[in-house]
Parts: structure tokens; sequence; C-alpha cells
């Protein structure tokens, strides 16, 4: 009997390797899907500004990288001590708005070297629900001030359509080389309610799909149909029935791979995904002879690695468990 409804994803145009450069910017999956790469040796930035939900809101970021734009000051707020601004998840934050402006400019200058010397653009869209103040706009946070403060809407297809249109038309003659990979977040935004959160979702694929056939350079990642079909059960999600669970990740991640990823980087990728458990391994007994010779043949396996990857770290900490 079949439980779920498969789907193939073919292999991507746009294939990773380990001499990728990536960018991975967004909502939830793009956190997941890049750390997961960082796990295994790729070399990719993820949400150097947080986790970023709105499409609109990470277009301003791109634009401002490219451009190198300031912080603007009216974005800037203070509470309890520390000030945040609202264009940026709290993680960015600071003791004083000259330190937070700094620290801006220096997040812009790391998405800025991704996109000069990258080579993939991930972007994950979250929601197509904003909030806005008068003062600053469209926010992509509201560091827990009043609800009074800021209006709601949902931001129409044609908005988000003509804002990315304009973002990716400056990069397709500054970056020609640059390829864009979109996904729709599998995250459950249920506080707009359940009905408002699938219209959000609608709009957000028609503009990858509308994205998709406009920019060469552009392409789809079906994440999102990948949890609504195939993990159509809600014991594929956290118990907050918002988030997809461990499984579901790794079960997303395996489908990422066999799009994006060679069979010889897929190989390489498992062997360091296998090497990165060995190195959390922890024995009872420390001294027996089976564990040592378990970190003989860990020790080298990271030196024959660290000739294409840097296990520079990870061979000394071997060393001198080795050596106790």
């Amino acid at each position: 009997m079949q439980w779920s409804t498969e789907f193939t994803i073919p292999e991507s145009n746009f294939p990773i390797s380990h001499q990728s450069k990536i960018l991975s910017m967004g909502s939830c999956f793009a956190q997941m899907i890049g750390q997961k790469m960082i796990d295994t040796k790729f070399d990719c930035l993820v949400n150097p500004f947080g986790t970023i939900f709105h499409p609109m809101i990470l277009g301003d970021l791109l634009d401002h990288a490219l451009f190198q734009d300031s912080i603007e000051e009216d974005g800037i707020l203070e509470r309890d001590g520390l000030f945040y601004y609202l264009g940026a998840h709290s993680g960015l934050y600071a003791t004083s708005p000259e330190e937070l402006a700094q620290k801006y400019a220096t997040q812009l200058d790391k998405i800025k070297d991704y996109l000069d010397n990258g080579t993939h653009l991930i972007l994950t869209l979250g929601t197509s629900w904003i909030y806005e103040t008068e003062e600053f706009g469209r926010v992509a946070n509201c560091h827990k001030l009043p609800q009074r403060h800021f209006s709601k809407k949902l931001v129409s297809l044609e908005d988000m359509y003509q804002h990315f249109s304009h973002i990716f038309g400056n990069f397709s003659r500054v970056y020609p080389n640059l390829k864009i990979i979109l996904t729709v977040s599998p995250v459950r935004h249920i506080k707009d309610g359940i009905p408002e959160n699938q219209l959000s979702k609608s709009q957000l694929r028609v503009l990858c799909s509308q994205l998709e056939g406009r920019f060469p350079a552009v392409s789809y990642f079906p994440a999102y149909e990948v949890m609504m079909d195939e993990l159509r059960d809600y014991r594929f999600y956290k118990k907050d029935l918002i988030h997809p669970s461990e499984e579901a990740e790794d079960y997303i991640w395996e489908k990422w791979k066999k799009s994006y990823f060679s069979k010889e980087t897929q190989t390489k990728t498992e062997e360091l995904r296998k090497i990165k458990l060995e190195l959390t391994h922890k024995p009872l007994n420390t001294r027996s002879e089976s564990h040592r010779k378990f970190q003989q043949n860990l020790l080298q396996k990271l030196e024959r690695l660290n000739r294409e990857f840097d296990f520079s770290e990870e061979i000394e900490m071997v060393q001198k468990q080795f050596e106790m």
C-alpha cells in the first residue's frame, strides 16, 4: 500500500559542488539547507541578517549590499539598553547606534563578497504578509514592540514581482554567472490564519514561477511541495505543528542532494557527513585499545581529506586526544 505521493525532481541545470560559493538567505529552510552544506564543507554564507521571512525584505538587503547603502537611522530602535534595526532580525544588535551601523555594514560586505565571487544564491520565501511602520516602511522584525506601532498587509503578487524583477535585472548585468535558486518555505505561518497562510504561500509559488520564466539564471526547488505532498502528515512536523521535523528536513535534504549534486559530490558529501559523526563519537572508555584504533583510523581519514578541505582544527583535536 502506498502512503504518500512521490514525484521526481529533475537534476538541476545549476549543479552545486564543493568548488561552489553559496549565499543562502531567507526563511528557516534557507537556514537548514545552508547549515547542512556548511556541515559537509561547502563554502556557504547563511542568513547574515538572521531569518528573513518576506521576499521584499530579502530584496532590500540584496539591493543594499549591491549598492553598499548605509543603515537607515529612522529604523534604529533601543530596547533595554540595546539597539536593533527594523530592517534585520533581532540577532543583529549593538550597544550603540554607531556599533549597530558598523555591524550592518560588515554584514552587507559579507553579502557583497558572496555576490561578487559566488556561484549560487538561494532565496527561501516565507510569507506574503508584511508589517510596516509609518516612519520606516516595511520591517523585517518587530523586535517585541507593541502591535500598535505596526500595520499588517498582504503584499500583492504584482508588487513582489516588480520588486524582484528590478533586483534580478541588476544582478543579470552585474553578476551574469550567478545562479539563483528560489524555494518556498515549508514552515507554516499559521499565526496569520490557516486560509491566510495558504493564500500567502500560493502567491509566493506563483512569484517563483514568474521569475523563473523571466530570468534564465533563476530556478525553483520544490521544498514546499515535498512537505505538502510527500510528507503530508503531522508526524513530519515538530511539536509546534509549524516547523518540519528533523526527519522531514533530512528527507528534503536528500531530495536537494539528488537534484543539485553530481554523483561524485553526493559521495563526497556522504563521506564528510560520516566524518562529522565520528568526530562527535563519545566512547565509554577513552583508554581502550579499540578506541585508540578508532582515533588512529579517524586521524588518517582527516589527514587524507585535509588535502582538499580544511580539517586542521579537527586533526589537532584528535591528535591531542590520541596523545592523552
